[in-house]
């Protein structure tokens, strides 16, 4: 009973003065709108790349090739073909645990068919990537091993090539003409969307690694392969195996550096989302700096509601009131400014991540409110309320009655 008392006492204080109630939370409101904004926008850049990653399939291990160095700089891992023909096969056929595994080699060139062409990316990859890549077909079928070990000119076009070229036609049987080689399309894949990168999945050819190193670019060597654990448990087993076939395979000593690098799905997405998650970090707590702005507003209107309230406060004390009761019912005041600012900016930051998609729909911004972002913006502001509110309120509780009466 005491305490909804107090609650009603602070509630009709603040109410006496409306404006200056308002601008008073104003602070609390933008640092919690803020910072759930911030946080939003940090969750769905981190999101995306996630699907993106996810977009690679299930238990993935990327396996690059070494650098290459030019004029004294290192161009990184997958610049240089040191993975052959062997390597693949061994992995394929010595690493316990390995499900499917597949090359990819990676090329550009100017597709046609009919009186319609266009410049796309072309892949060369095994019979299993689809499998590794939890790739669908929605028309037709993948091409089969047969195929890959004869080189034979088979292909499966993704959805945005397959509308460049043949438009509303279903693309299977088809012929499409790549570097004047007749390649015949026998299965459709499904849209896959962008990646993290930016780049359409689905403006994509793929062929059998044989065709396109033999056909397509003379390549001998591959820069990558996927391989897939059969189960996520086996991974870090998968992964070690394969780096020590590799390094005996490539005779590569103890004190020597790998001339690849392999990495499993977990590791990339890691890796790919630790930069969102810095970046989320730092402006969540720029953010926050305008909830101690906001508490530093509160507790400089709670000294001045102090002031102007002395009298009462010595009406109150020569009545009965103690010392605990005042500091009670300033610090309820300072408490309910803080929530009152801090349900405002929890509407207020929830409302922004819904409306800022739509407004920076041009820069594929995303947004993913969090329960806990929310939680604890709204847990913060109540502890700014008791923390910047608690030096106003002993204050007036070490008023001396006396001298407060005789306030003017």
């Amino acid at each position: 009973m005491i305490f909804f008392a107090t609650l009603k006492i602070a509630l009709r204080a603040l109410r006496r003065n409306t404006l200056r109630t308002l601008l008073t939370m104003l602070g609390i409101i933008i640092g919690v709108g803020a910072v759930i904004a911030v946080v939003s926008i940090g969750n769905g850049a981190k999101s995306q790349v996630e699907a993106a990653i996810a977009s690679m399939g299930q238990n993935v291990i990327l396996i690059l090739s070494g650098n290459v160095s030019r004029g004294g700089f290192r161009m990184g891992f997958g610049t240089a073909g040191t993975l052959t023909r062997e390597d693949f096969e061994a992995i394929r056929r010595e690493v316990p645990g390995v499900s499917g595994i597949s090359p990819e080699v990676w090329s550009f060139a100017q597709i046609a068919a009919g009186n319609q062409n266009a410049n796309t990316q072309i892949r060369g990859v095994g019979s299993d990537y689809l499998d590794i890549r939890s790739w669908r077909v929605t028309s037709g079928a993948n091409f089969t091993e047969a195929d890959v070990r004869s080189g034979n000119k088979v292909a499966l076009i993704g959805k945005t090539a397959a509308d460049l070229l043949f438009g509303d036609q279903d693309p299977v049987g088809q012929i499409v003409r790549i570097k004047s080689a007749p390649f015949t399309i026998v299965g459709l894949l499904a849209a896959k969307g962008m990646s993290g990168r930016g780049d359409d999945q689905d403006d994509v050819l793929l062929v059998p690694y044989t065709s396109a190193m033999t056909r397509l670019t003379g390549q001998t060597t591959f820069r990558s392969l996927n391989a897939q654990a059969s189960s996520a448990a086996l991974l870090p087993s998968v992964q070690n195996d394969i780096i020590n076939l590799l390094r005996q395979r490539h005779r590569i000593g103890p004190d020597r550096e790998d001339d690849f690098i392999v990495r499993t799905q977990q590791e990339i997405s890691e890796t790919a989302t630790a930069t969102s998650k810095v970046m989320t970090w730092l402006l969540g707590s720029v953010a926050a700096v305008s909830l101690v702005v906001g508490g530093i507003g509160i507790m400089n209107i709670m000294l001045v509601s102090v002031t102007e309230r002395t009298r009462e406060i010595g009406i109150r004390m020569a009545v009965g009131a103690r010392g605990r009761d005042i500091l009670l019912q300033f610090l309820t005041e300072a408490v309910v400014l803080s929530l009152l600012g801090g349900c405002l900016g929890i509407f207020i930051g929830v409302l922004s991540s819904r409306v800022l998609p739509r407004i920076l729909s041009s820069l594929g911004v995303v947004t993913l409110v969090s329960p806990t972002s929310i939680v604890v913006a709204f847990l913060f502001s109540a502890v700014i309320g008791i923390f910047f509110g608690f030096y106003p309120a002993r204050k007036a509780s070490q008023l001396d009655p006396i001298e407060s009466l005789r306030y003017e």
